[in-house]
């Protein structure tokens, strides 16, 4: 029987409580532990093929908006390596007329050493390319260096548009090898998913076979639709990267909008139905 404590309550016994606090945490220490297995699950799952062609698209116009940005402010490409290996074979025939050659050499050096990169990330890593915490992690590295370029244009030395086409000090090298060194992930990302065609860096080979395509006109060809689909969106992105760069937005602004685009496949990744077992 509880006894009175003298203000008319009884006493309760509080080792009964503390008993059914030790009984119900090994119940939320369970829960957790399943919900943490379960994230675990997810992420070291292969990301389902089919469809995964439209992110892959989507990074078209990333494309477009770094190109047309950085031709508008340094006058060389970060991710399209034809147009640099021209600039630097002729700046090795005439090294003294511009210093163009130098930052598409930094570009398409960067390039070289981040293909190296992303490859071995997805290759070595995981067991499989398609996993979706490598694909989650290459695209969030590539948000991070866009933002690092994006942050040293915004916060770092300013110059004016034309100093900018010519200079060739840190606060210009150091952004285009950013750029350039994550470029070659998004390429990497379409091999990792069997959609080769979709490098999101080369236009040429897609256009020759868009137009020799003996199914052109077919009412159902999907590989037409995404030849069609590629050169469109990264048409659309270097409109509005060479609009934007012109603007108070500036390449900075178009750097923040990349890396935010890229944010933005890292979570769709995060979020595509996984491949059936």
């Amino acid at each position: 029987m509880a006894s009175s404590n003298g203000y008319g309550a009884l006493r309760t016994n509080s080792r009964s409580n503390t008993n059914a606090d030790v009984e119900e945490q090994p119940l939320l220490d369970s829960n957790q532990t399943s919900k943490l297995a379960g994230w675990r699950k997810n992420m070291t799952v292969d990301v389902r093929r089919d469809w995964a062609d439209l992110v892959l698209l989507a990074c078209y116009i990333i494309t477009g908006l770094l190109d047309s940005a950085s031709i508008s402010t340094w006058g060389s490409f970060v991710s399209m390596q034809t147009g640099n290996t021209v600039y630097f074979g002729l700046g090795i025939a005439a090294p003294h007329e511009s210093t163009r050659w130098i930052k598409s050499g930094t570009s398409l050096g960067c390039f070289c050493i981040g293909s190296v990169f992303f490859s071995a990330f997805h290759r070595v890593l995981s067991p499989s390319p398609k996993r979706r915490w490598v694909l989650c992690a290459s695209f969030a590295l590539q948000m991070v260096f866009i933002a690092g370029a994006a942050a040293i244009l915004t916060f770092g030395p300013q110059s004016s548009s034309e100093e900018k086409k010519e200079a060739i000090d840190w606060p210009v090298l150091v952004p285009i090898a950013l750029v350039a060194f994550q470029s070659c992930g998004q390429a990497v990302a379409s091999r990792a998913l069997k959609y080769n065609a979709l490098t999101s860096v080369v236009l040429t080979s897609i256009y020759c076979d868009l137009f020799s395509d003996a199914e052109l006109l077919a009412p159902h060809n999907p590989e037409r639709n995404r030849r069609v689909g590629a050169p469109t969106l990264l048409l659309i992105g270097a409109v509005l990267g060479g609009i934007l760069a012109r603007s108070s937005v500036g390449a900075a602004g178009v750097l923040w909008i990349a890396a935010a685009m890229k944010l933005l496949v890292v979570i769709s990744w995060l979020l595509w139905p996984a491949e059936k077992e």
